[in-house]
């Protein structure tokens, strides 16, 4: 078992004191091959410049289980480093264990790296943030996404005067939305690709109701529903009073805030919601003028 090597900032090969010399090019299990365990391709590097390398397969096919086979029938494929190295090891090029992972290049020549007396392995590791091969996630498509599969609905309205019916003039209306995870959150999801999930989490963070008279109120609750003890008392978080009688088409938009996290991102998205509904305001008639 070799323990120890001469570290050095270029290219660090390390053989058995008894192998043979040879040439790599007439020996496929020569020095520098990595085809026997009895040759190493172990390089030294500093830390941060070790990058994903480049396959390269001349002669060589692709299985359908993804294993990479090249001309000489090893088997390339990368791999986990098993067991992975230890928080701090130079393998991690400065990043902390679970974010990323260590990989290994088994047919990599001459460029791994060795981490004290543990050897990485024969072959090239390297750090990589997704798995070597793999189609890189965006996080915020897949919260993009996990928003599309929410039901996210406009406000139910309820209104007093209610429509069908007759309010007057002066008087309080009152204004609010039906509340669930649909209408005005929490409404939770989650997407997923690969090793990357987001889960993104809904509210309405405000309704905004245009009342057909050319006035808006701005609501940052649901509302109160209107009960009849309240009497002539206005609403105390989403109110309005017409001031002239007619008939008005009421429309109430809700915005959505999503936040989601996920990949080792967070960011927020928005949504918009309408609904609306037609009241009728008169005025008070005196009887006897």
């Amino acid at each position: 078992m070799l323990r120890h090597g001469v570290r050095s900032l270029g290219v660090l090969v390390l053989a058995a004191a008894t192998a043979p010399t040879a040439n790599a090019a007439d020996d496929p299990v020569s020095v520098g091959s990595c085809a026997d365990l009895k040759h190493f391709c172990i390089g030294a590097t500093s830390p941060g410049s070790v990058k994903p390398p480049a396959k390269q397969e001349s002669g060589g096919s692709s299985t359908g289980s993804g294993s990479s086979i090249d001309g000489l029938g090893r088997d390339c494929s990368f791999r986990l480093l098993d067991p992975p190295p230890p928080a701090g090891s130079v393998l991690w090029q400065g990043h902390s264990p679970g974010d990323g992972a260590v990989y290994l290049d088994p047919c990599g020549l001459g460029n791994g790296i060795t981490d004290g007396d543990n050897l990485a392995g024969a072959g090239r590791a390297f750090w990589a943030q997704n798995p070597p091969g793999a189609v890189a996630v965006d996080p915020a498509v897949l919260a993009q996404r996990a928003v599309d599969s929410m039901l996210l609905r406009p406000p139910a309205i309820g209104i007093v005067p209610k429509p069908g019916g007759v309010g007057v003039v002066g008087m309080p209306v009152y204004m609010w939305t039906a509340t669930g995870p649909e209408t005005y959150g929490p409404n939770v999801a989650s997407a997923s690709a690969g090793a990357v999930t987001v889960t993104a989490t809904a509210r309405v963070a405000k309704i905004v109701w245009a009342m057909g008279d050319g006035t808006t109120v701005t609501c940052t609750t649901p509302g109160t529903p209107y009960r009849a003890e309240f009497g002539k008392n206005p609403s105390p978080d989403c109110g309005h009073s017409y001031r002239s009688p007619g008939k008005f088409h009421v429309t109430a938009t809700s915005t959505w805030a999503i936040d989601w996290t996920g990949g080792g991102q967070s960011g927020q998205l928005s949504e918009v919601r309408s609904s609306a509904v037609d009241i009728a305001v008169g005025e008070v008639q005196v009887v006897g003028q």
